[in-house]
């Protein structure tokens, strides 16, 4: 009995601190950590892969590796002004002719930009309705959900396709 009360007790005094360190928007700092992990990755791995390689892709049917880096950078670009409410940054318009250091500014650039539409965005936004591509209307959330799973399944394909060169992902290196 004296145990189960002692439990109690210890458990009475640490929830209020569990509670008081959860993040003020759950969902969106989730989405963030992600987002960050990610990101992260696919800046290493378009670094990573030589420039001679961004035309390599596995079958005649599969992306280019400088195709999926414009197209990451131009579904983060759309998206993140979804998210945000604001107009995606203007400017050349990229393709996967473009060379490796054209493709690496406009990512990290679009990274940039991304960070700064999650880092004003909060949960209670996320009911909102937005227009989506081919004219939809569902709520933020989906936007949400769709940039950091698009990241991660673009971040597979390059990982599979510096394997594939030779080369170990920066998501499988030794933690220094």
């Amino acid at each position: 009995m004296k145990i189960v009360l002692a439990l109690t007790l210890i458990g009475s005094a640490i929830c209020p601190a569990l509670h008081a360190q959860a993040p003020a928007n759950p969902v969106v700092s989730s989405a963030r950590e992600i987002y960050d992990r990610q990101s992260k990755f696919i800046v290493a791995a378009a670094e990573q892969m030589p420039s001679d390689k961004y035309t390599y892709k596995p079958t005649p049917d599969q992306w280019t590796y400088a195709k999926i880096i414009a197209h990451v950078a131009q579904s983060n670009n759309a998206v993140c002004a979804m998210l945000s409410d604001t107009p995606a940054p203007t400017g050349a318009k990229i393709s996967e002719t473009d060379t490796k250091e054209v493709l690496g500014t406009a990512l990290k650039a679009s990274f940039d930009f991304c960070g700064k539409a999650l880092a004003n965005l909060q949960d209670a936004k996320l009911g909102d309705t937005i227009t989506y591509f081919r004219n939809t209307h569902p709520p933020r959330a989906r936007a949400l959900f769709e940039i950091t799973d698009d990241l991660e399944d673009h971040y597979s394909q390059m990982a599979s396709y510096l394997r594939l060169n030779g080369m170990l992902p920066p998501s499988a290196a030794p933690r220094k």
